[in-house]
């Protein structure tokens, strides 16, 4: 054990209590009350150190794909997983491909599946921005008679987001909803999807926003781990009997945590060499009708339809998926290395990731993000590098990738939805030549070919 203290776990089989410390600072206390696939629960995330005073720590997925490169594989069958428990859970069903999805959690081989369940209702399936966009996309895919679209951050050119919802513990709060009305003109049950529930005030808040103007009987809350004390667990009770509705909630894990300590203040990441190499860079552009009549008062290349920004039906993901194997035999042209990884950026996630999973082997996925956290090189902190760098698509908010070291990868492919204006590739560049000697460009979108200048 480390002698810094920066993260050790401690287990108690026979009571399922963990505890997490961080950086010597910060203690996390897990007591685990559910685990109905019996997973271990270091499959699944490990822990760090958050660059915020609200919420100083931070269960960082092994499966989602975002702070640690995954098999993109693994981070759709967690979206198949959770599907398997929500139709457990409301429907009554058992995955019929229920074994292997979880054989394949558990580190052995994954099957791919073509199996949808139908739903005997029609639902909608909404994933939180900016985290569970790929994720809620990921558990959506697995049904027929269902509906998708993700929450974003972002400001839509010419439209009015139809709902508003805030999420208190995050950095950044404000989400917003541009979909159609019909999706909401009706009484069908309405699925929350997210990574994590910490509180469930998010899940509450949408809900509160949806019931207000579109109100309906049913609500399922889905996420990976599920840590809502018994308070929170109360709040969720009282929402159902003041609004008059039924909230299921589904996750993989549910347990109750305690802090002590306080957040790491100071900054923990070690001096690294500011050494900038010269890489190989590629732009690479993705042609087709498949863009919206959408953009934002940033950027004037239009959205593309495959996100689920704008809302899909069930019967349009078998276009995305088209769409996306399209995409990867285009990027297979340029591949030269034998271990590649696949960066997605902010809320295009889950385009990226379905695009990689048909890029063969020796790919890795993961994807940039808001979220600061303290990188501390040591065995058993999830974070052991991290570059930050403005975001492409406005030039000033502060983003990040993580876990990525010089001689890691032989290539990267960066995604991106839109193109963006060039001086604002700067900061990303500067940090993606520190870490990959090829770097591939890849634009979904474009106002003018052959330029990554959105002008």
């Amino acid at each position: 054990m480390s002698s810094n203290h920066l993260l050790t776990l401690s287990a108690k089989q026979q009571t399922n209590n963990y505890t997490f410390d961080l950086l010597g600072k910060l203690s996390v206390e897990i007591e685990l009350t559910s685990n109905p696939y019996l997973l271990p629960l270091e499959n699944l995330f490990s822990m760090a150190a958050r660059i915020n005073k609200k919420r100083g720590f931070l269960f960082v997925s092994k499966v989602l794909g975002k702070h640690i490169p995954v098999d993109p594989a693994l981070a759709l069958l967690t979206g198949q997983a959770l599907a398997a428990r929500y139709m457990e859970v409301v429907h009554g069903k058992t995955h019929p491909e229920r074994d292997q999805i979880l054989a394949g959690l558990n580190g052995e081989a994954i099957q791919k599946s073509e199996y949808r369940c139908t739903l005997n209702d029609q639902a909608l399936f909404i994933g939180f921005a900016e985290t569970a966009t790929a994720l809620g996309h990921a558990v959506f895919e697995n049904f027929e008679n269902a509906s998708f679209f993700h929450t974003t951050r972002e400001l839509v050119s010419g439209m009015d987001s139809i709902i508003n919802f805030e999420e208190e513990h995050s950095h950044a709060t404000s989400h917003r909803c541009y979909v159609d009305k019909s999706l909401f003109e009706n009484d069908s049950p309405i699925v929350l999807v997210d990574d994590e529930v910490t509180t469930g005030k998010t899940a509450l808040n949408i809900i509160e926003s949806i019931q207000s103007k579109y109100p309906r009987r049913e609500y399922t809350v889905v996420s990976i781990l599920d840590w809502r004390s018994e308070e929170d667990q109360k709040r969720f009770k009282e929402t159902e009997e003041r609004l008059g509705v039924t909230i299921h909630t589904v996750s993989l894990i549910t347990g109750l945590i305690s802090t002590t300590g306080n957040p790491v203040a100071e900054n923990q990441a070690e001096k690294r060499s500011e050494q900038v190499s010269e890489s190989e860079i590629n732009e690479i552009y993705i042609s087709g009708n498949d863009t919206t009549s959408y953009s934002s008062e940033l950027l004037s290349a239009p959205y593309i339809i495959h996100t689920g920004r704008f809302g899909l039906s069930d019967q349009a993901q078998l276009s995305v998926d088209d769409f996306c194997q399209s995409a990867a035999a285009r990027l297979l042209e340029f591949r030269k290395g034998k271990k590649t990884l696949c960066l997605g950026t902010g809320e295009f996630m889950y385009v990226p990731m379905k695009t990689a999973s048909f890029m063969g082997e020796g790919i890795f996925y993961q994807s940039t993000t808001r979220s600061p956290i303290h990188p501390v090189d040591r065995e058993d902190y999830a974070v052991k590098s991290g570059y930050p760098f403005t975001s492409p698509e406005d030039g000033e908010t502060a983003n990040f990738f993580y876990n990525a070291e010089q001689g890691q990868y032989d290539e990267v492919f960066v995604f991106f939805e839109r193109a963006v204006l060039s001086d604002h590739m700067k900061s990303m560049m500067n940090q993606l030549k520190r870490v990959f000697p090829i770097i591939n460009l890849v634009f979904f979108s474009t106002n003018k070919k052959g330029s990554a200048a959105d002008e």
